[in-house]
């Protein structure tokens, strides 16, 4: 399966996965990306929105990190933009609208404290745990493989913040293009809603 096709399930497999529900103002990017009027229930939901970004916006990014993404990440991030999303095994940040990828870079850096113990750890944040469990889920830098990939871990968020202290407590993926993977299998697992 080609990269294109490989990320087309992946972005479709967020609406199997998660409501996709607009909470207001709790999640702008959620509101800016919601689309036609809400349903029957008063509901509003947002969906994925694919744009063509050029590679270079990339490189602004990269000069604040300690390596680039992998490469199917990449692609992701140039070619749509999204809401955070609950894919069941982790969540995925925020990747909002607009000209450049200044959103994504404000999302990963959003908590200070964390931006500055997994940085220097190699560890890049594009993730947390599912549902209200806040541990980051991080590409580890320093496990790249030749083919620009690496492993994907969970991180232990309340060892950063007591103890400035990084501490892997899982490895979710080998890589990230297996961690796509999971996510599809997940979602074709999942019942069509009535």
């Amino acid at each position: 399966m080609d990269e294109d096709t490989l990320l087309e399930q992946f972005v479709a497999s967020f609406e199997k996965l998660d409501e996709m529900i607009v909470y207001g103002d709790i999640d702008p990017v959620a509101a800016e990306l919601a689309g036609g009027e809400s349903d029957k229930s008063g509901l509003k939901y947002w969906r994925p929105l694919k744009v063509s970004t050029d590679r270079s916006l990339c490189d602004l990014i990269y000069a604040r990190l300690p390596g680039r993404f992998p490469p199917l990440f990449e692609r992701l991030v140039l070619s749509y933009r999204w809401a955070e999303v609950d894919l069941q095994a982790y969540r995925l940040l925020a990747n909002p609208p607009g000209p450049d990828l200044s959103g994504l870079l404000g999302q990963m850096s959003k908590d200070r404290s964390l931006w500055e113990s997994l940085i220097p750890a190699g560890l890049i944040q594009f993730g947390m745990g599912p549902d209200i469990d806040d541990d980051p889920v991080c590409f580890d830098t320093k496990s790249r493989k030749d083919n620009g990939d690496c492993r994907i871990v969970k991180v232990d968020q309340e060892e950063i913040l007591g103890n400035k202290r990084v501490k892997v407590v899982a490895e979710l993926a080998p890589s990230f293009e297996d961690l796509v993977r999971q996510t599809i299998r997940r979602a074709g697992d999942v019942q069509p809603k009535a």
